[in-house]
């Protein structure tokens, strides 16, 4: 730890300078030994440096939803090479490498603050050592000294020993009392921030190395701190808890007002959204206006929660639009005194039933229409007429010279000038059924 610390030693007199700076503000208020000025002033360095790495931050945020947008494609990937587990992760190698996205960015904002992390232990490790480091003088490294922090003086270790923790003014018990909680403390705040990154800002419909990543954190940093953590002083400790506590609190703002589509953060997101623009009849600040802009140009690509999102707009007898405004919807059902009606959505109104006389008018257009048309005559001619009526009376089962006899009537109506077809045409015009009719049974006639 001391060859890396010295490794970054370039960086030291900054973070002397800087914790210096803080210590005059902290030791005019709570007085320059005391360990309030001096835990004050690694806090305020902390704060310092994330307000600085904001941006960075802010590309880290980027780069993830850049993740996310891949994940069909990556869901594409698993589903072809699902049982060659090298090609599979060639193959996303290469999508991340054509978009340009890289799965370890969730690691930068700990990659950039790691120097300031290691100038501070080297500050420290001096410190503890009775050596003068930075700017940081004679006078100001007896204060420092003397400075203790809940009964655990500032440049104290878990592993140091009793005659070293004695020299500096404090009993072993109350060191190792504060170290152990400040550990668990530490650990357990990075353990909760990976927690809620996995649990509430993931999209769970796809299984991606990332998101095998994120899971693989979650345990190992909270480890590598517990087991680091008894090898730094008090003062890293205090440095390392601020950033983690910094870190949890600026996710969980992330997640509440930006989420990872497709994930329960989203859910819960879209679910505030919906109660306030309904309340309102509007979007309220560009937040929102920003985010119902982003789901509308999805179009067909919308995940579960934000189709659930629209259709609970539309319910309310609100429409969102393309620039990220709501407005109320000209399709909203409404009442009889032209109100919008509880519920929102339009019914789907019936058609009128017609009355019987228009049933039967139309119909009736039909057949006057038809009747205009001329017909090609079936009674040619008589033997004709009775071939026709001969094969009729034997597919109805009736007697041959009922089937004549029919026949022989129909030649002597045409025979006395009624014209062909003119039959067919009176009987459709007094209602009855057109086409070819069924002959009569001669006892029925």
């Amino acid at each position: 730890m001391d060859t890396i610390a010295g490794f970054f030693s370039f960086i030291t007199t900054p973070v002397s300078w800087v914790i210096v700076q803080f210590h005059k503000l902290y030791g005019a208020i709570f007085g320059p030994d005391t360990g309030w000025a001096w835990g004050l002033s690694i806090v305020s360095l902390v704060i310092l440096i994330r307000i600085c790495l904001i941006p960075l931050f802010v590309k880290q945020i980027k780069a993830t939803r850049a993740m996310q947008t891949l994940q069909p494609e990556m869901k594409k990937i698993q589903e072809r090479y699902k049982s060659d587990k090298q090609r599979q992760s060639e193959e996303m190698m290469k999508l991340y490498k054509e978009s340009g996205t890289n799965p370890l960015s969730s690691c930068l904002p700990i990659l950039a603050q790691s120097p300031f992390f290691f100038a501070l232990y080297h500050v420290l490790n001096g410190i503890a050592s009775n050596k003068k480091v930075g700017v940081i003088d004679q006078q100001l490294l007896d204060s420092a000294r003397d400075a203790h922090i809940f009964g655990a003086p500032l440049a104290v270790k878990f592993t140091d020993s009793a005659d070293k923790v004695a020299s500096l003014g404090a009993s072993l018990t109350d060191v190792r009392v504060v170290t152990a909680l400040m550990i668990i403390l530490m650990s357990a705040s990075q353990f909760f921030t990976q927690r809620q990154l996995m649990t509430k800002n993931v999209d769970t419909t796809v299984k991606t190395p990332f998101m095998q990543q994120q899971k693989m954190l979650m345990y190992v940093f909270p480890v590598m701190f517990a087991v680091f953590g008894i090898n730094f002083p008090v003062g890293v400790l205090v440095y390392w808890l601020t950033t983690n506590v910094w870190t949890m609190g600026q996710q969980m703002y992330v997640i509440r007002q930006n989420p990872t589509p497709g994930s329960k953060a989203q859910a819960a997101y879209l679910e505030r959204l919906q109660k306030h623009v309904t309340e309102a009849k509007k979007t309220r600040g560009r937040g929102q206006a920003r985010a119902i802009k982003a789901i509308v140009a999805k179009g067909r690509d919308r995940n579960e929660y934000e189709r659930k999102f629209i259709n609970g707009l539309n319910k309310a007898g609100l429409a969102a639009q393309a620039d990220g405004t709501v407005v109320v919807s000209d399709t909203v059902a409404t009442t009889e005194d032209g109100t919008p009606a509880a519920g929102g959505a339009p019914k789907r109104q019936q058609p009128k039933r017609q009355s019987k006389a228009k049933r039967q008018a139309g119909p009736t257009a039909g057949t006057a229409k038809t009747d205009a048309e001329p017909k090609p005559s079936l009674t040619k001619s008589e033997d004709g007429s009775a071939g026709q009526a001969a094969k009729a009376a034997n597919k109805s089962g009736e007697p041959k010279d009922a089937a004549a006899k029919d026949a022989g009537n129909k030649g002597k109506s045409g025979a006395s000038g009624q014209q062909p077809g003119q039959g067919t045409r009176s009987k459709a015009k007094s209602g009855q059924r057109k086409g070819q009719q069924r002959p009569k049974h001669p006892s029925k006639k």
